[in-house]
């Protein structure tokens, strides 16, 4: 660089490797060639452990039982459970026959779920029975209470008219017009190994593969378009930063409806070889200290608070952590004193830091294994290979000076291909020059480390989730006693960030606290639902009129003694 590019907040990513120019069926059957009878995939919740040849059989099994039943390529199909082996055998089945894989939140209720459905014109759905709080079954037959009658696949629902099949994983819980795992699979003779290799031959890497809702500030959820290149790379490039190779095993207890799971875990594991282990179907922190003990666990994922919650486990000194020694924490900036815990108690000398979002495939920035203690707890890392990261005035769209604060902008093979039919906000979001937009506020020092210092759009990450204001205000708003209402983040020492709402009642109307979580539950999710809610006559705001919510998250903070 000349001292004159030096001195701005611009930075590119090189590497000596270059990018995997080939589909995510492709690479999985080379990583099975190569390490055929080594452990692929364990499911310690459901007993369940596979060889890659193993895993292999069984991807390419479900693939021709989903080519029997109709699904074709650029069919999406909806995944809607807690992590399992099935996800991921869907995962990589639907890659192998060009289907487009629709990850749905296992949080997700009713209008959540029928907006996902209905938005990607999903013409599958697979789902669990029922989790946690959750009757997924019970949901989607609300939506559609046609399953009730009919066989497998006869179903015509009026309210979601695109969905042709469902297929639950719990075959107890199957209703008459559902498939089960099982008898789903029973279909896969009717289509033979070879279509199966010809299809799969003629799929192209750049073809989208996969869909993820992020919601927006406009308030509906956004469905970020990935094509196998997005996230086959960045599964590569994340794991190759964590020197990962075949003889690594990671522990993955987060979400793999999320980046986090599917292409930082999964397809960071495909890539070089390494192990899939799921300590269980949602985060306990005994399940996965013990799968790291018990599995002789090189690699741990998790936001902050998971690892927190390792920490202070009771049983903490009984689990036997020496074999860790790498992961990521990722989510929310990690306290230094929870960063020195990690690596001295837990054994993770090697972790790293990343940072992205959904729409760039996840990771823009990731931490050398030998970052500095400092830069790991107060940046989010450096630019990865074959990637570019700047950092923009948000007035002027000009490059800023480093250590100025700017928006951060990125581009490169991550960027996704576009919100699933919205390219009103596609152009929003992605300029004539291929920037990706973030909205998040960074700064970057000379070294090219960059730190997020805030943010242009008022995202709550709560616990590693990002939950956005107007989605919640939007559905707030159908209250018939609500006039107005804002959402805004206050802190917390557990998640991070929680929920709070400012509601102005219409004129006449009466609403209390318990009444309006009352309204939320089974609507949005749990972590979206209220923690606080303050009853108000108006809002602070500018003479012009606008909203100030960093008033209200101030005043909020002081009053619920949150400071």
């Amino acid at each position: 660089m000349t001292r004159q590019h030096q001195s701005i907040s611009y930075v590119s990513g090189t590497s000596n490797t270059p990018l995997k120019g080939q589909t995510i069926g492709d690479c999985f059957d080379d990583t099975v060639a190569r390490f055929a009878e080594r452990d692929a995939l364990i499911s310690r919740h459901q007993e369940l452990r596979y060889s890659w040849k193993a895993l292999q059989q069984a991807v390419d099994e479900a693939a021709r039982a989903l080519l029997a039943l109709g699904v074709d390529k650029g069919d999406r199909v909806g995944i809607w459970s807690p992590n399992c082996a099935e996800w991921t055998i869907t995962q990589f089945a639907t890659a192998k026959i060009g289907a487009i894989l629709v990850n749905i939140n296992p949080s997700y209720r009713t209008h959540e779920l029928e907006y996902a459905l209905k938005q990607s014109g999903a013409s599958t759905l697979i789902l669990q029975g029922s989790f946690k709080a959750s009757d997924y079954v019970a949901t989607l037959a609300e939506l559609a209470p046609e399953l009730r009658e009919g066989g497998p696949g006869t179903f015509s629902s009026a309210r979601l008219p695109d969905l042709k099949r469902v297929i639950c994983l719990d075959a107890e819980r199957a209703l008459t017009g559902m498939f089960s795992w099982q008898s789903m699979l029973s279909h896969a003779d009717e289509t033979s190994a070879e279509h199966l290799a010809d299809i799969q031959a003629s799929l192209q890497f750049d073809d989208p593969i996969n869909i993820q809702y992020t919601s927006g500030t406009t308030g509906a959820p956004k469905g970020a378009t990935l094509s196998h290149h997005n996230i086959l790379n960045n599964g590569f490039f994340v794991a190759r930063t964590m020197n990962l190779t075949e003889k690594d095993r990671m522990v993955i207890p987060v979400p793999l409806y999320h980046c986090f799971g599917m292409v930082m875990g999964n397809l960071g594991c495909v890539t070089h070889g390494a192990t899939m282990i799921y300590p269980g179907d949602g985060f306990e922190p005994e399940q996965t200290l013990r799968a790291v003990s018990e599995e002789k666990a090189t690699t741990l994922y998790g936001v902050p608070t998971m690892f927190i919650a390792e920490l202070e486990h009771p049983e903490f000194e009984a689990f036997d952590l020496s074999s860790l020694r790498t992961g990521i924490m990722a989510g929310s900036i990690c306290p230094i004193e929870v960063m020195r815990n990690v690596i001295d108690r837990m054994n993770m000398q090697d972790v790293t830091i990343c940072y992205g979002m959904t729409e760039t495939s996840p990771v823009s920035t990731q931490t050398q294994t030998d970052a500095p203690l400092e830069k790991r707890v107060t940046t989010v890392g450096t630019i990865h290979p074959h990637l570019e990261v700047k950092l923009v005035s948000p007035d002027t769209g000009a490059v800023v000076p480093r250590g100025e604060t700017g928006e951060l902008c990125t581009r490169g093979y991550s960027v996704m291909l576009g919100y699933w039919n919205n390219p009103e906000a596609t152009d929003k979001a992605i300029d004539a020059a291929g920037w990706m937009h973030t909205g998040d506020l960074a700064t970057m020092d000379e070294e090219g480390y960059v730190s997020i210092v805030g943010r242009i759009k008022d995202m709550i990450i709560r616990g590693g989730e990002n939950i956005y204001p107007r989605e919640i205000e939007d559905f707030l708003y159908t209250h018939p006693a609500i006039s107005d209402v804002q959402v805004i983040g206050v802190p917390d020492e557990k998640y991070g960030e929680e929920v709070m709402a400012w509601v102005k009642l219409s004129e006449g109307e009466s609403l209390d606290e318990e009444a309006l979580k009352a309204f939320c539950k089974g609507q949005i999710a749990h972590y979206k639902v209220p923690r606080y809610v303050k009853f108000v006559d108006d809002f602070p705001m500018t003479v012009t009129g606008k909203i100030q919510k960093f008033k209200m998250r101030e005043e909020a903070t002081h009053e619920l003694g949150l400071a």
